[in-house]
């Protein structure tokens, strides 16, 4: 491949024509955010421009220029991604959609909601409840946006019951490499048309195209909601305890694990006081539904099935202060882990049920070979683990040994546990080693050659998920 054509004054004249002057950043207006995503590790260096765009046309006419110019182009949301999945590896053009963040639509009949990509989490889930529905996906950070969460197909605290991201998405507006406008699906239910462009979109990270809007189906909402907090003393026993509970005739719509450090570290980072915290383990298990009776009975035999599970003991948070006291810590653990240290590294695999404990307690191992701190949480119900690795006082060059050792450690083992590289967080270019060695040179070389197919100059966030 010949090597991208760097963004000069010819270039910047030819890009102010299709977006006004105070949406094009170039040289020191350039934020050193542009740079790295939240996992600051996995930065690399600034890209020469950034251009916020406000529709597809202005995006289409972007793409179709860096097409015939050769110029790589990197699509970016919040920037909230752990795998460097928004760095510009080859400088170019950063295209930003944080300006198209408009809920176009909420149709009821259709039981759908369209929107920009660069809608927040935060802001669909609340408007959409303010409506009377449910926005299911519930990736923990809420600050992110929802076409981020789509291009990295991101899961959450409720997919055990309702499933991730991808199960929402029924149509989408997609801006090609070549700068041709997309639409792919709709507000339709069903479709079986053809091969599914639409969800091979859907978790591309941005290498496949650009989206520039998105239909998403939404759900009634249930009326009540109630959460156990469930402690055990050891992390083994909390985890063995979610088989038990997942074969309940009650789908949980959350079940999550963690640990009293974690919980430590949350406190700190909030400054608030966590319920009954003084366990080294736990549970969160949720349960929605129509009625109290309803819900009393799920609540009961999820009980009933963690004492038998040698749980220590059950607390009911019924009321909103208590559920607020645990959502809020629960959705501050990154934050709070990422300021209780120098530096962080993460993994986020995803493991068969009856696997995650034998994979936790390799991580501890590992925490004790190597004298690393190591912090985990995660959604017990999916078997989806969140890793972390934490710098703290250690010296540059024993992290940087460390730290490698380590991942390639937890890699090896999801592999050994027949387990997936990651759950909801992508690979970006961090996890590009270890998702060949995961899948085989096959399925890469297929994931390649679709690549291709859609950006045959691969312009379009090079250097992600396939070289």
């Amino acid at each position: 491949m010949k090597p991208y054509k760097k963004v000069d004054e010819k270039d910047l004249e030819v890009l102010r024509s299709f977006v006004s002057e105070d949406r094009i950043f170039v040289n020191d207006d350039i934020h050193p955010d542009y740079s790295h995503d939240e996992m600051m590790i996995y930065g690399k260096r600034k890209p020469e421009v950034v251009i916020q765009i406000k529709n597809a046309q202005e995006a289409a006419k972007i793409m179709k220029y860096a097409s015939e110019k050769n110029i790589a182009v990197t699509p970016r949301g919040a920037g909230t991604g752990l795998c460097g999945g928004c760095v510009p590896l080859e400088g170019g053009i950063v295209v930003n959609t944080s300006l198209m963040n408009h809920i176009l639509e909420i149709d009821p009949d259709t039981m759908s909601v369209t929107l920009e990509p660069g809608v927040l989490l935060m802001e669909v889930q609340e408007v959409v409840k303010n409506a009377g529905f449910l926005y299911a996906p519930d990736p923990g950070e809420k600050s992110a946006t929802v076409g981020g969460n789509v291009m990295t197909n991101a899961g959450g605290m409720r997919a055990v019951k309702y499933g991730v991201t991808r199960d929402y998405v029924r149509g989408m507006q997609v801006v090609t490499p070549e700068g041709e406008i997309l639409e792919l699906g709709g507000k339709v239910a069903k479709n079986s048309s053809g091969y599914s462009l639409l969800h091979l979109m859907i978790g591309s990270e941005g290498t496949l195209g650009i989206v520039t809007r998105i239909t998403m189906k939404i759900l009634p909402s249930p009326k009540k909601m109630t959460s156990l907090l469930i402690p055990f003393d050891s992390l083994s026993a909390a985890l063995k305890t979610v088989p038990e509970i997942m074969k309940l005739p009650d789908v949980a719509t959350t079940i999550e694990f963690m640990e009293k450090e974690v919980l430590d570290d949350a406190q700190e980072y909030l400054g608030k006081e966590f319920p009954n915290r003084n366990y080294p383990a736990y549970l969160i298990v949720s349960y929605s539904g129509n009625s109290q009776a309803q819900i009393e009975s799920m609540l009961d035999r999820a009980s009933e099935t963690a004492m038998k599970n040698k749980a220590l003991d059950v607390f009911l948070s019924d009321t909103e202060e208590r559920q607020e006291a645990i959502w809020n810590a629960r959705g501050a653990f990154l934050e709070a882990i990422k300021n209780s240290t120098t530096e962080m590294d993460e993994c986020d695999v995803v493991l068969n049920l009856d696997k995650v404990v034998e994979f936790v307690e390799y991580t501890r191992e590992c925490s004790k070979k190597y004298h690393v701190r190591i912090r985990s949480f995660g959604h017990a119900g999916d078997g989806n683990l969140h890793v972390y690795i934490c710098k703290d006082d250690m010296d540059d060059a024993t992290w940087t040994r460390v730290v490698h050792e380590v991942m390639d450690g937890f890699y090896a083992k999801a592999r050994e546990l027949n387990g997936q590289v990651s759950g909801e967080h992508g690979i970006g270019h961090a996890k590009k080693k270890y998702l060949e060695e995961s899948v085989g040179e096959t399925q890469i070389q297929l994931m390649r050659k679709i690549k291709q197919v859609f950006d045959p100059r691969f312009i379009l966030n090079p250097g992600k998920i396939v070289d």
